[in-house]
This record gives C-alpha cells, sequence and structure tokens, in this order.
C-alpha cells in the first residue's frame, strides 16, 4: 500500500512540476496569451495521458479534492497528493528563479497570478471557481465515467478545456484554476496578494463539479429493476425509449 501511494504522488509531483514549469515559464519568456494558453493546455494534456493510467493525472489540489469528496479515493492518499503537487509546483518555481533570476523583481513574470484591477475580489473568485467547475466536469465525464466515449483521449479533452480557460481569464484572474499552480510561484516571489482567490475558489468550483457531475451521472438515484431470475428477458433501463 505505501509503495502505491509512493508511485502514484511521484507521478503526481512530476506533473505538477511540469505544468509549472511549462506554465509559468511560459509567461517568463514572453509567449503571449495564446502561447501561455496552449502551453498550460498541451503539458496538461501530455501528462495525463501519460501518467493517468498511474494517478488519475490530478497534478491540481481542486481535482483531488473533487475526487476525495464524492470518495473516489483514500484520504490518506488524497493527502499525500496535495504533498506531492504542491511540493512539485514549489521545486518548479524555485528551478524558474535560478534560470531568470531577474524574474524574481516581478513576481507577475515568474507566473504568480494576480487580479486585474478592472474587476472585483468577488468577480475574480467567481471566475476562478468557474473555470474551475467546468475543469473538473470534464474530468469526470472524460476520466471518471466508465461510459465516456472519449475516455482514450481524455486527456487532451481536459488540456484543451484549460487552454479555453486561460484564453478567456488569463488577463483576469491568471486563469490558475489550481492552488498548486499558484503556491509555487507565490511562494518563491513572496506575492500574496488576494491568495485566498486561488486557493477557495478552485476548492468550491472544483468541488461543485464533481458532486453536479457524480450525483446526476454516476450515481443513480434509485436502483436499476431487476426482473426476475433465469427470464431471459433484459429490463427496460432508465433513459430507454419504447419502440
Amino acid at each position: 500500500m505505501q509503495g502505491d501511494v509512493f508511485r502514484r504522488s511521484a507521478a503526481e509531483l512530476v506533473g505538477a512540476f511540469a505544468l509549472t514549469f511549462i506554465g509559468a515559464g511560459a509567461i517568463m519568456t514572453g509567449s503571449g496569451l495564446v502561447g501561455v494558453a496552449f502551453a498550460h493546455g498541451l503539458v496538461i494534456a501530455v501528462m495525463a495521458s501519460a501518467v493517468g493510467h498511474i494517478s488519475g493525472g490530478h497534478f491540481n489540489p481542486a481535482v483531488t479534492f473533487g475526487f476525495l469528496i464524492t470518495r473516489r479515493m483514500a484520504p490518506i492518499l488524497a493527502g499525500a497528493y496535495w504533498v506531492s503537487q504542491f511540493a512539485g509546483a514549489a521545486l518548479a518555481a524555485l528551478l524558474l528563479k535560478w534560470i531568470y533570476p531577474a524574474a524574481i523583481a516581478d513576481p507577475a513574470k515568474l507566473g504568480a497570478p494576480l487580479l486585474n484591477d478592472r474587476i472585483s475580489l468577488g468577480a475574480g473568485f467567481v471566475i476562478e471557481a468557474l473555470l474551475t467547475f467546468f475543469l473538473v466536469w470534464v474530468i469526470f465525464a472524460t476520466a471518471a465515467d466508465p461510459r465516456g466515449t472519449f475516455k482514450s483521449v481524455a486527456g487532451l479533452a481536459i488540456g484543451f478545456t484549460i487552454t479555453l480557460d486561460v484564453l478567456m481569464a488569463g488577463p483576469l484572474t491568471g486563469a490558475a484554476m489550481n492552488p498548486s499552480r499558484a503556491f509555487g510561484p507565490e511562494l518563491v516571489g513572496w506575492e500574496w496578494a488576494n491568495a485566498w482567490i486561488w486557493y477557495l475558489g478552485p476548492l468550491v468550483g472544483g468541488g461543485l463539479g464533481a458532486l453536479a457531475y457524480e450525483l446526476l451521472y454516476l450515481r443513480p438515484l434509485r436502483p436499476v429493476p431487476v426482473g426476475p431470475p433465469e427470464t431471459g428477458i433484459e429490463e427496460p433501463r432508465p433513459g430507454d425509449v419504447a419502440a
């Protein structure tokens, strides 16, 4: 059991490290909004496809929280994931600081999410919550739902969701959608202005997205009717339409 937790957590650390290193690194190299959006989306698509079969490819404490509250993972494993995700992001930010030492003078250039001064704190919170709701909803629909048509390409759908979210909200909140992605650059750059937005927002949005999909589509409200044994007649299932 301990070895399994370690192997899964190691995959989460690598994925979270890659997300911050590539995502924040794209900001530091001046890739522009489209480049930054695709950098975040592609790295998640690649990493989720690479190690999704090992850890589930969360790389995000809000995603892990969604799986925890829907009882799809044990608390001890969720705790190990959180430690790995935050550690991976912090290590990536430290490496970026070493590569670009001048960037530490401007935390935004280190990839720390910042709130646009044209919107309120409440708007920033709602944006982060909604973006993470979309992300976790897609993850449950493509990776957690065994009926998902596109399960074999779940990583691509998840990556595209992140890309779309960054394109919309990158200039407004940084579109972190991920407490660990925010934490690494915030810690290394020591930039904590309005930091609660990037922790509470994703946890609330991710939790609601997970619960909504779980209750609507993965947890039947009533048992499926069972016919008499050995009749050979298949009972109708919920949602079936009579001829």
